[in-house]
C-alpha cells in the first residue's frame, strides 16, 4: 500500500471557520485501486485501508473527520440548549427491578447523572440499601462499565465483568459481599459469556488472547472453562471445546439448585444445540436435547429432575414444554402450553405457578397458569407497555417486575403471588411531564400487502400537519422486538412538538419466527420496504412531509438507514445511521460478524451475494442528492467495527451531489453502545438532536 501523503489530511477549513450555512469541504480521503471479485463481478473498495482501525493513517483520518464535524456542530444554535435540557431531563432517580439472592435483595441505582449505575444490597425491599459495587470508581471518565454480574447461591460472593471503553472484551473479577473487597482472582479475554455458579466457582466462556488487533480480529475457537475462586486463571479447567468448528460459540449455565449444567452451542445469532449434564454424578455424560441449529430453547427452571422450557421447535411463536433428565429427547417432551396466536415472550415459575408473558401486537400481556398448563387468570398491566424485567424464584410467593412505556420512565411493581395483586413500589421522579403525551398504535400496509404496526408518540393536543417534525426509528432484524420503551433523549424532540414513530418492521420478533424469517437473507428487502412504507404512510396521512422527516437506527438499524437512503434518498430530510453494518460484503470478516450470516447471508455464497450486492449501503451509494447525514460510531466498537461507518462516510462525502452535510462523529474511547457513560450519552445525543433540529428547521425547544 502506498504511503499516504500527509497533505491529503490537511483540511481546507483550518483557516476558515466552517458554519452550518457554507458549502462543505471535507478532509481528503485517499482512494486506492482495491477490489474483490465475487462470482465474476468486480467490486471496488477504494477505502479498504480504513479497515485498519489502529494504523496512524486511520487515526489521523478519524481526528480530521472529528475536527470537521465539530466545526459544524458548534455553530448550531440549539446545541447548548439541547445539552442543558438533556442534562436536566436525565437527572432523575433510576432503579432496576430488585432480585433476591440468599437472604438479601440486590438492584442497581443511579441518582441521576452518575456515569454508571451502582449495585446495592438491601435487607428488605423498603431498605435504602448499601453499596456493594460502584463502577464509577473504576475509572475517572466512566468508560469502565459493568458487563454482567452473578451472585453465588449463598449470596456471599459477587462475580462481575468489566468492559473498558465499550469493548465486548470482558475481565471477570470477584468481590466478597460482606467486606466489599475484591478477591485477587482476575479472568481475562472473556467474550459473549455468562457467569454461572457451581459451588465456589463459575463456568464461563472465553477466547484465546488475540494475536492481532483485539478490536477487529476474527473471534474463533470459543471455549468453556470452570474457575475455582481463590485460584489463578492458568489453573482454570477447560470444560468444553470443539477443535473442528472455529466459529461455534458456547454458553454454560447451571440450574438454580446447581444440580445440572446446560451447554448451548451456537454458530449464529439464532438457533442452538443444547445438552445437559447431571453435576451430582461425577461419571455423568452430557445428554443431547437438540443436535441441530434450527431452533431455540430457553430453560425456565427445574423441579427435581423435571425441566420446564420454552422453544420454537414446531412452534414459530413458541410453546412451553416439560421434559425429564432421564428422557430429554424431543419425542419425550410434554407440551404444557401450546403455541398461541401471540408470540410467547417469557415464562417463569413462581409459587408453584407458571407466569407467562406474551406480545399482543407488540404490547405485553401477562397470564398465570398452573403447572399443568391450565389458564387461571390474566395479571393486568398498565396501558401500552412492555414487561421489561420479571424477577422471582419457584420457592417465592412474590415476584417483582418492571414495565416500560414510550411516555414515562420504567416503573417497578411487587406482585403478591397469593392474592395476585400488584403494588407500585418504585416510580422515578423525572422532569418530563408524561401526562401531556400519548402513544397511539396504527397499522399500515406495506409494498407486498403485509400489515405492519407502528407506534406514534406525541403531545396530546398536537394537531399533526405537513409541517410537523417527525422522527422515525427502526431496527428490523435478529428476532429483536422494538416494543414500548422510554428513551430520555427523545423527550427533547417531543417537547419541541415533534412526533416519534416506531414501525415494527419485519425481521424482528414482534410476531414470532415467521415474522423474523420474512426479513432475513434474500427477504431482507422486506425490512426496507416496510420502513419506507411507514414514512410514506405518515406523509400520505399528512402527519408530516418528507422534508420534515428524520430517520434513525442503530447497529442492524444502521444498516436499515443506510439501505433506505441509498434506495430512497427523497424519503427524509435527515438520516442518522449509528454503529451500522454498512458493508454487507465484508461484515463476516471481523470479530463476531460471521455469526450474523443467519440473518444476512454471506457474500461467499453466490445466491446470497446476488442479494447482498443489491442493497449493501456502501456499494449502492450513487452520484445523487442525499439527505443531511450524520454517521455515528465509536473507535472501540468491536461488535460492528467502525470501518463500516468510516468507508460509508468517506463514500458519501465523495459522491453526494446535494448541499447537505455528510458528516461522521467518531466517539473516542467508546464502543457499540453498552456501558457508555452518561456524560458521553448526553454529549452524543446533544450533537445528534442539534443536527436534527437545525436540518428540520426546529429553532426552539
Amino acid at each position: 500500500m502506498k504511503q499516504l501523503n500527509s497533505l491529503l489530511f490537511i483540511s481546507l477549513m483550518v483557516n476558515t471557520a466552517l458554519t452550518a450555512q457554507t458549502s462543505f469541504v471535507y478532509p481528503a480521503t485517499e482512494k486506492q485501486n482495491v477490489y474483490d471479485e465475487y462470482f465474476g463481478t468486480k467490486v471496488q473498495d477504494p477505502y479498504r485501508w480504513l479497515e485498519d482501525d489502529r494504523s496512524p493513517k486511520t487515526e489521523e483520518w478519524v481526528k480530521q473527520q472529528n475536527v470537521t464535524t465539530e466545526a459544524y456542530l458548534k455553530t448550531l444554535p440549539t446545541r447548548d440548549k439541547i445539552r442543558a435540557r438533556l442534562t436536566e431531563l436525565w437527572n432523575y432517580n433510576k432503579e432496576s427491578a430488585p432480585f433476591k439472592k440468599g437472604i438479601s435483595f440486590f438492584c442497581f441505582k443511579n441518582n441521576g447523572l452518575q456515569n454508571q449505575s451502582v449495585m446495592y444490597r438491601m435487607k428488605t425491599l423498603e431498605d435504602k440499601g448499601e453499596i456493594i459495587l460502584d463502577p464509577n470508581t473504576l475509572s475517572n471518565d466512566g468508560t469502565v462499565s459493568l458487563s454482567g454480574t452473578s451472585i453465588s447461591k449463598d449470596g456471599k460472593t459477587l462475580a462481575y465483568g468489566i468492559s473498558k471503553a465499550g469493548s465486548d472484551w470482558v475481565e471477570i473479577h470477584f468481590r466478597d459481599i460482606e467486606t466489599k473487597k475484591d478477591l485477587p482472582d482476575v479472568i481475562k479475554w472473556v467474550k459473549f459469556s455468562g457467569m454461572s455458579w457451581k459451588g465456589n466457582g463459575i463456568y464461563y466462556s472465553r477466547y484465546a488472547e488475540p494475536t492481532g488487533s483485539g478490536l477487529s480480529q476474527k473471534n474463533e475457537f470459543h471455549k468453556v472453562y470452570y474457575h475455582q475462586v481463590g485460584t489463578s486463571q492458568d489453573k482454570d479447567v477447560l470444560y468444553f471445546e470443539d477443535k473442528d468448528h472455529p466459529n461455534y460459540n458456547f454458553g454454560a449455565y447451571t440450574t438454580e439448585d446447581e444440580n445440572y449444567l446446560f451447554v448451548s452451542t451456537s454458530e449464529s445469532t439464532s438457533g442452538e444445540k443444547l445438552m445437559v449434564k447431571d453435576l451430582k454424578d461425577p461419571k455423568a455424560e452430557f445428554k443431547m436435547l437438540s443436535g441441530d441449529f434450527e431452533f431455540e430453547y430457553r430453560i425456565i427452571d427445574n423441579i427435581g429432575s423435571t425441566f420446564y422450557m420454552t422453544t420454537n421447535k414446531g412452534a414459530p411463536r413458541f410453546k412451553l414444554v416439560s421434559f425429564t433428565y432421564e428422557n430429554p429427547a424431543p419425542d419425550s417432551w410434554k407440551t404444557i402450553i401450546p403455541q398461541s396466536t401471540n408470540p410467547l415472550e417469557g415464562a417463569r415459575i413462581c409459587n408453584k405457578k407458571l407466569l407467562v408473558n406474551y406480545f399482543q401486537d407488540v404490547i405485553s400481556k401477562l397470564y398465570c397458569y398452573d403447572l399443568n398448563g391450565k389458564l387461571e387468570r390474566e395479571i393486568k398491566l398498565p396501558g401500552l407497555c412492555r414487561l421489561s424485567a420479571f424477577n422471582t424464584d419457584k420457592n417465592d410467593d412474590f415476584a417483582i417486575y418492571s414495565i416500560s412505556m414510550f411516555t414515562s420512565p420504567g416503573q417497578t411493581y411487587y406482585l403478591d403471588a397469593k392474592t395476585w395483586t400488584s403494588k407500585l413500589i418504585f416510580q422515578p421522579n423525572c422532569k418530563f411531564d408524561s401526562d401531556k403525551y400519548e402513544t397511539e398504535q396504527v397499522f399500515i400496509e406495506t409494498k407486498d400487502g403485509t400489515v405492519v404496526p407502528m407506534f406514534i408518540t406525541k403531545k396530546k393536543d398536537l394537531k399533526m400537519n405537513p409541517e410537523t417534525p417527525c422522527f422515525v426509528y427502526g431496527y428490523g432484524g435478529f428476532n429483536i422486538s422494538i416494543a414500548p420503551e422510554f428513551r430520555i433523549d427523545r423527550t427533547v424532540f417531543l417537547e419541541a412538538g415533534g412526533i416519534y414513530c416506531v414501525p415494527n418492521i419485519r425481521g424482528g420478533g414482534e410476531y414470532g419466527e415467521d415474522w423474523h424469517k420474512l426479513g432475513t437473507k434474500c427477504n431482507k428487502q422486506n425490512v426496507f420496504d416496510d420502513f419506507i412504507a411507514a414514512c410514506d404512510f405518515l406523509v400520505a396521512k399528512k402527519y408530516t412531509s418528507y422534508n420534515k422527516i428524520a430517520i434513525h437506527g442503530r447497529s442492524n438499524g444502521g444498516l436499515l438507514i443506510g439501505a433506505v437512503i441509498t434506495q430512497r434518498p427523497d424519503i427524509c430530510k435527515v438520516a442518522i445511521p449509528a454503529v451500522g453494518v454498512l458493508d454487507m460484503l465484508r461484515f463476516h470478516l471481523f470479530t463476531i460478524g460471521r455469526a450474523w450470516s443467519v440473518d444476512y447471508g454471506n457474500s461467499e455464497t453466490k445466491n446470497e451475494f446476488d442479494c447482498l450486492i443489491k442493497y449493501s449501503p456502501l456499494q449502492n451509494i450513487k452520484d445523487v442528492n442525499y439527505p443531511a447525514t450524520l454517521v455515528l460510531t465509536g473507535d472501540h466498537d468491536d461488535r460492528v467495527v467502525p470501518a463500516h461507518s468510516f468507508k460509508f462516510a468517506a463514500t458519501l462525502q465523495e459522491k453526494n451531489k446535494s448541499k447537505e452535510p455528510m458528516l461522521i462523529r467518531i466517539d473516542v474511547n467508546a464502543g457499540h453502545g453498552a456501558g457508555k457513560p452518561t456524560s458521553k450519552q448526553i454529549d452524543e445525543f446533544a450533537d445528534m438532536w442539534s443536527f436534527v433540529f437545525y436540518n428540520l428547521g426546529i429553532n426552539t425547544l
